[in-house]
């Protein structure tokens, strides 16, 4: 039998039947000051169309919302939702599961990305123009 998903001794079923008070006290302390200072313009709108898009999603449909909110932090309420995240140029598609709740979207869809720099090409500099051709 696989083991239940619980947050700080909570399951995903009560954690869901809380009200958000109530679940603010089990955050850290950023996101708990976060979200006691209130929702921006921005993030309230992405919940109210996660919840417009789970109200009216069709057995066996994925819910997407997509979003710049990237400081929107992941509420209960929001499992199961596929959320569509800027990162700057592009959405990242992110499935929400229980163990990201408490987290910020911004964190699962990275802005920069990894350079790897290669050989250099022909007139990158002076000492290039020596390097043979394969």
């Amino acid at each position: 039998m696989p083991k239940k998903y619980t947050y700080r001794g909570h399951t995903v079923e009560e954690l869901q039947a809380m009200s958000m008070d109530d679940f603010i006290h089990l955050l850290p302390s950023r996101q708990r000051r976060s979200l006691r200072r209130g929702l921006t313009r921005n993030q309230r709108i992405l919940l109210e169309s996660i919840r417009r898009v789970k109200k009216t999603q069709k057995e066996g449909e994925k819910a997407i919302v997509k979003t710049h909110a990237r400081d929107m932090i992941i509420l209960p309420e929001m499992i199961d939702v596929t959320v569509l995240v800027h990162n700057g140029k592009e959405f990242n598609e992110l499935e929400i599961t229980p163990e990201m709740i408490g987290h910020y979207l911004g964190e699962f869809a990275v802005t920069n990305k990894f350079v790897k720099h290669g050989s250099p090409g022909i007139g990158a500099s002076r000492s290039s123009m020596y390097v043979p051709l394969k």
